[in-house]
């Protein structure tokens, strides 16, 4: 489907057979049981550094409290997509992504990998939100950039913050990692909407998916919907927690750590009654930086799991493949035998 032929969630009565996923049986609202939670861990805690490592190990994901992000710019920039989400859809097409653009708004760019479509609308930001801003609001889009350049400030600020935590768990300096600090990243910022779905057991809000980056910082709106899976015990759902943050490994910090790291397989469904909302920020490293596996983290033993690829040519991968990208630069499996975690071929994703 592309951008043009785009249908207003918000104005449905009825799931449309193009957005109906399962049938009630198989419905992806049926989490998990299990006592399992997500991790949450205060950044103040003197621990933290231990608690993050053994997140990142062992779940892939983890929420966040005390990170320093105002709460009131987490309303604000809420408060911003909603807005946006908000005006109507002839108006959104303004700043419709291009075709092969990245940027502006449209349906998940991972569409194209399913038969079915899914029950959401998003909007990325990849630079300067100006450009269309401007197309959305011609007179009024002063306030909207500027909420979302404060927002991307502080998220720079808390992934600075957690990548020390992150390596050095692993024994790892940012030394190591110079590039980590370098001023060449383009983040990218992707504004979720998750309208109310007229049948919900049927419909899919965002499909089972890994992060191309290096992590990924998640602001949720009060809203249930996002659902991480665990081996061994299934779609774990990571309940909206007031002032905290959703932290998520993704494939490139797996291939840092030689595969210590979990990218956590993740997704979104929806509910009949409350609009979700999510801002997610994609933090990779700058395009021309090889990413491979920490010398510090390989020997005899423990051979490079991965070979060196930068951002870009990841991403290309991701394009082509999928969820299978990570096999495309695998070089061998663990001496140990141990199948890797962030190998997500036997999971059903809708």
């Amino acid at each position: 489907m592309t951008n043009q032929n785009l249908l207003d969630l918000n104005s449905l009565q009825e799931l449309p057979e193009s957005h109906a996923w399962l049938s009630l049986d198989n419905s992806p609202s049926c989490g998990s049981s299990s006592p399992d939670q997500v991790p949450v861990i205060n950044l103040n805690d003197p621990n933290a550094m231990k608690l993050v490592g053994h997140a990142c190990k062992t779940w892939g994901v983890f929420q966040v409290t005390n990170h320093g992000v105002p709460t009131n710019l987490l309303e604000e920039i809420e408060d911003a997509g909603r807005k946006l989400f908000a005006l109507p859809i002839q108006q959104k097409l303004q700043a419709a992504r291009a075709p092969n653009g990245v940027s502006g708004y449209g349906v998940a760019r991972i569409s194209s990998f399913f038969p079915k479509l899914m029950w959401s609308e998003g909007f990325t930001i990849v630079g300067s939100p100006y450009e269309h801003a401007h197309k959305l609001w011609p007179n009024y889009y002063s306030q909207f950039c500027d909420v979302v350049e404060e927002y991307k400030k502080e998220m720079n600020k808390l992934v600075q913050r957690l990548m020390l935590l992150m390596l050095g768990s692993l024994g790892v300096t940012m030394d190591d990692v110079k590039w980590a600090s370098m001023q060449g990243s383009t983040p990218a910022l992707q504004l979720n909407s998750y309208p109310a779905c007229p049948d919900p057991d049927r419909a899919m809000g965002l499909a089972a998916h890994t992060d191309s980056t290096l992590l990924t910082i998640l602001h949720q709106s009060n809203t249930s919907g996002l659902q991480a899976h665990k081996e061994g015990t299934g779609w774990v759902t990571v309940p909206p927690m007031h002032r905290a943050l959703v932290v998520n490994v993704g494939d490139l910090l797996h291939i840092l750590s030689n595969g210590l790291y979990i990218s956590v397989l993740h997704r979104a469904i929806v509910n009949r009654t409350q609009h979700r909302f999510s801002v997610a920020y994609l933090y990779g490293p700058p395009s021309n930086i090889q990413i491979s596996p920490l010398s510090k983290l390989t020997d005899k033993v423990h051979p490079p799991l991965y070979r060196p690829v930068t951002w870009s040519e990841y991403l290309g991968a991701k394009a082509k493949h999928f969820n299978n990208a990570l096999s495309t630069v695998r070089l061998c499996a663990p001496l140990n035998g141990v199948v890797d975690a962030t190998d997500h071929n036997g999971v059903q994703v809708g």
